[in-house]
């Protein structure tokens, strides 16, 4: 392994929570009424953490997994990573240039085509016009939309907003690689080769970070698995260890 491309020291994030406090039909119907004649409605909040001092390192040819139940912090960790949020407390360092696949449509206008939009979100990921036109052909490939390039992507399938959104980021030559739990929206065959893909880029020594409750594929992938409860760390080492405990004292409190 070599230099570490991501370290957390001691984060914590929190989000606050907004709850309307009426319940009945008739306060909803009086609520929607004051907020079209822009008088404001009271609103109870409370604070959520997401991640709790979080501490952990990732290193240059790393395939990181991360596990755990809804709301465990997982997906917190990938925004804190690509700077779509902030962490309240703590110190992260990120050394190399991010593709985050993390959100269906992030990065994607739909109004524009499939052509048009692989030029505005490779130059949301750091790309350089060369640079897409250098690597056009080969995420039009892998993306498989050749027929539906030069369509509003507003008439695409979710299936094709993945393919499209996970092949420019694949494709725009990050050191770090952010991948959610979206991939699941994929058919199973272009699934498999997000995962070949994904695979290629740890030898290629390159950081990979996987979020997903698919476990097989995490096993399959992962050279290392973080566990994450009610957003601590509580397991992190070899996948069948993490995954083991994660099956054995989180899986089944998810289902109860």
């Amino acid at each position: 392994m070599g230099k570490t491309t991501i370290d957390f020291k001691n984060v914590s994030k929190s989000y606050f929570i907004g709850r309307h406090k009426y319940r009945r039909l008739s306060e909803t119907l009086s609520a929607v009424t004051s907020k079209l004649l822009g008088k404001k409605t009271a609103i109870a909040q409370t604070k959520f953490w997401a991640l709790k001092n979080t501490s952990f390192a990732v290193k240059k040819g790393e395939t990181l997994g991360i596990i755990g139940k809804n709301g465990s912090g997982k997906s917190t960790i990938l925004k804190l990573i690509s700077r779509i949020t902030y962490p309240n407390k703590g110190e992260i360092n990120v050394d190399g240039r991010v593709g985050a696949f993390i959100e269906l449509g992030a990065g994607l206008h739909p109004d524009l085509s499939g052509r048009e939009n692989i030029y505005l979100y490779g130059a949301i990921l750091g790309m350089k016009s060369s640079e897409i036109d250098a690597r056009f052909k080969e995420i039009v490939d892998f993306s498989e939309i050749h027929k539906f390039l030069d369509i509003p992507i507003k008439r695409y399938s979710t299936g094709m907003y993945s393919r499209l959104g996970f092949s420019v980021c694949a494709f725009c030559n990050p050191d770090i690689l952010l991948v959610d739990e979206v991939l699941a929206v994929g058919d199973i065959n272009f699934q498999s080769k997000c995962l070949v893909k994904m695979d290629s880029f740890s030898k290629s020594d390159k950081t990979v970070v996987f979020v997903s409750h698919d476990l097989k594929a995490i096993k399959k992938i992962c050279s290392r698995v973080i566990l994450l409860d009610h957003g601590k760390v509580v397991n992190d080492g070899k996948p069948s260890s993490a995954i083991a405990d994660y099956l054995a004292n989180y899986a089944q409190k998810s289902l109860e």
